[in-house]
């Protein structure tokens, strides 16, 4: 007795990329929206507690996001493992281990300007990826998911780095008070 069609393993392994890619989309979607909305509203101050409005968001996106590294060791997603293990292994890093673990820079425009690039980005490529698992194709869509990535990444790099060195920078300053604290001045 044959299946329906709608349980076929093929149609299952596309629902499920296709809800995934939604879920992603949508979640990245929110995150960039907000963040464009803030900024029309509240200006640049707006920058300084991006991490605060939607860090939480961005941490749940990224952790969701390790689940393409099980797709591409399982054979559900046909893209490499080392470009995406590496691209994920970076975010998680900056994201969990810097970001999170460092208030004082937490407040800078390029947390803001990081997470900016990281969702534009990834709003194309889930977009793509969701219309792609059901068939749909667009040339634009496809054009710009093929080489957005071209001019963002060295961007995103530029601006990781500068976060690093806010972070060396911070966590040096902090060492050297503590080692040198200052003494109050009696008047």
């Amino acid at each position: 007795m044959a299946l329906p069609a709608w349980l076929q393993p093929r149609y299952r392994k596309n629902t499920y990329l296709f809800i995934y890619y939604l879920i992603q989309f949508c979640g990245h979607s929110w995150i960039f929206t907000n963040m464009t909305v803030r900024f029309f509203s509240f200006g640049e101050d707006s920058m300084v507690d991006t991490f605060y409005a939607i860090g939480l968001v961005m941490r749940l996106c990224q952790s969701i996001s390790l689940l393409e590294l099980l797709h591409i060791c399982v054979g559900i997603d046909p893209n490499r493992l080392l470009p995406r293990l590496l691209q994920l292994t970076e975010r998680i890093v900056i994201l969990f281990v810097v970001i999170t673990s460092q208030e004082e820079v937490q407040e800078k425009h390029v947390v803001c300007v990081l997470f900016i690039f990281w969702n534009l980005l990834d709003m194309v490529r889930y977009t793509y990826s969701m219309l792609s698992v059901v068939g749909i194709s667009y040339a634009v869509l496809t054009w710009l998911s093929q080489t957005l990535w071209m001019p963002i990444y060295p961007l995103c790099v530029l601006a990781e780095g500068m976060y690093y060195t806010y972070g060396h920078l911070y966590s040096e300053r902090r060492d050297v008070l503590r080692v040198f604290p200052f003494k109050k001045k009696k008047m």
